[in-house]
């Protein structure tokens, strides 16, 4: 009897110890072979660009797959593409309160980091060499020295959103073009002003409305990189592209900085380095398919005018509105822009 008893008891452990295992496994911990317990890291990546955007493939083909290879499946990756998460602001919000680990924003954060809408000012970068340079350099880390300390995201990298151009339907030829044009352009002060400043009635609205906004002749125009006007099929509902570059859209992958500083020193390593090179790999796409892009554009019937001379100089004249309002109410900003056109 007393053995019976002692049996009992040392089953009832038994089965206690295995519920507790089974438990903590439930709870995403894994244990290893060396019998100590890894939890697994979930890592939700959002971004307001279609599947097929440069954007999204390098978050794929390499950011993914680095932080999970190198991390021996410590860290998973899920990408939320197409503001599946919500459109920039809710997904940036999510990410700055730790609802979403990541995200891809374009500079929606300038209307309280100023110095984060720098990029964005017109006609202030002469090619992709010079914006890489810039960005990637100790003016790059200046503009997102307050990221973590205001909005509580540390930045990873900077990638492209690309040169912006005007897509419309109906060509775009002169400055009297722009007089009544119906133009979507993103929230952001320096975008709108820009906008007026050229001549046209600007409608704000977040990219997630801008296709039926199009498609019914709500607004007649829009900008953004060509690439964009490919992915996310606004050549359906347009007829005219004005290459006019008036200003280059970065995005910036940053993450929660309360979750990252959580990390162990290998893991934030880790994503540090799969963010440079998932960007630099972006970058690098996006600058690459400008005539592969332009090209199917042209087959899909949109046509293309490049400003000359005279015009360009009439856009560029147009824009100082931007910048007198910029350096008034930004002392360090004039000599900010300065430095950038140095280098």
């Amino acid at each position: 009897m007393k053995k019976r008893k002692f049996f009992g008891v040392a089953s009832s452990v038994t089965l206690a110890g295995a519920l507790l295992l089974a438990g903590c496994g439930s709870q995403g911990e894994e244990t290893s072979g060396g019998g100590s317990e890894v939890e697994k890291k979930t890592i939700k990546v959002a971004h307001y660009f279609a599947e097929e955007h440069p954007q999204n493939i390098a978050l794929n083909e390499k950011f993914k797959k680095m932080v999970e290879e190198e991390s021996n499946g410590e860290l998973e990756v899920q990408i939320y593409a197409n503001s599946t998460l919500g459109a920039e602001k809710e997904f940036y919000d999510g990410v700055r309160n730790g609802t979403i680990e990541m995200g891809i924003p374009g500079l929606i954060m300038q209307s309280d980091i100023p110095k984060m809408g720098v990029p964005e000012w017109p006609f202030l970068f002469r090619d992709f060499d010079h914006v890489k340079k810039v960005l990637n350099g100790p003016i790059g880390e200046e503009l997102t020295a307050d990221l973590d300390p205001k909005h509580g995201v540390t930045p990873l990298a900077w990638s492209a959103n690309g040169f912006r151009m005007f897509s419309s339907n109906r060509p775009i030829e002169s400055m009297k073009d722009f007089d009544g044009l119906r133009l979507r352009m993103p929230n952001i002060p320096n975008y709108i002003k820009l906008g007026e400043s050229l001549g046209a009635n600007v409608s704000p609205l977040p990219i997630s409305e801008v296709f039926t906004a199009l498609e019914q002749n709500v607004v007649d125009a829009q900008d953004n990189p060509i690439a964009t006007l490919r992915s996310s099929a606004y050549y359906e509902v347009q007829s005219d592209v004005l290459e006019s570059k008036h200003m280059f859209s970065p995005n910036i992958y940053i993450i929660n900085s309360k979750f990252f500083n959580g990390l162990t020193k290998e893991q934030q390593e880790i994503i540090q380095k799969a963010a440079k090179e998932a960007a630099a790999y972006e970058f690098d796409l996006l600058e690459k398919s400008y005539e592969d892009d332009k090209k199917f554009l042209q087959d899909n019937g949109i046509k293309f005018t490049t400003p000359d001379e005279s015009f360009a100089k009439e856009m560029l004249d147009a824009s100082q509105p931007v910048y007198d309002e910029v350096f008034k109410e930004n002392d360090w900003a004039e000599e900010l822009v300065e430095k950038i056109k140095a280098e």
